[in-house]
């Protein structure tokens, strides 16, 4: 065990250059949500704190720091996709992190393509190999241990409908290295991306 612990309470402050907190839970898939304004305008941002949270229904959710324009379209619709980012779409992900009005088509900004989807009005990314269609579940906002609530609200949704690349597709088995999934390190501008090299197999015991 190391002797040598820096250690904080975040209250206090972390005493460091930057904030370890997103490096240390990290690396993390990337939430690349578009949703659609009950206006029709359409969105597409990439949150940092997403993942998966249930099986049966297949249930995912992002978290956003401030009510942004992709909580907003979720309440109003209640839908949205989540979309794959690979290393080939790692730059077009990108531009769409920036901070533009809602009337802005991150869309159009980043040259990517809208494509209907099959179960819900939101469209997905048609560059992406893999999307999710979801239905909006629950929309919280987040509250500290001194039940203060706190400006990020999280967004849950079961997903409906899942799009796969068939080139993704080994003998009915899902090839993630093949992908190249892009997942956010901790970072100012940390990514990692995942490739063969790095996988290995390891059985539960029974």
């Amino acid at each position: 065990m190391p002797e040598d612990i820096h250690f904080y309470e975040p209250a206090n402050g972390h005493g460091l250059a930057h904030d370890p907190f997103n490096a240390l839970v990290a690396p993390r898939p990337i939430g690349w949500i578009s949703s659609k304004s009950r206006d029709g305008v359409l969105n597409l941002a990439p949150y940092s704190f997403f993942n998966a949270f249930n099986y049966h229904p297949p249930i995912v959710g992002f978290s956003s720091i401030g009510y942004k324009d992709s909580v907003r379209n979720a309440e109003e619709t209640g839908e949205f996709c989540w979309n794959l980012v690979t290393r080939s779409l790692s730059e077009a992900m990108n531009k769409t992190c920036a901070a533009v009005g809602p009337e802005v088509d991150e869309f159009a900004l980043s040259g990517l393509t809208p494509k209907p989807s099959r179960v819900i009005s939101v469209p997905h990314v048609a560059e992406s190999p893999v999307t999710f269609e979801c239905r909006v579940t629950q929309v919280l906002q987040l509250a500290g241990a001194n039940g203060q609530k706190v400006d990020t609200w999280m967004v849950f949704g079961e997903v409906v409908g899942v799009h796969i690349a068939q080139h993704l597709l080994k003998d009915g088995i899902y090839d993630t290295a093949a992908a190249e999934p892009v997942l956010r390190g901790g970072g100012p501008a940390d990514y990692f991306v995942v490739n063969q090299s790095q996988k290995f197999q390891m059985h539960r015991p029974k």
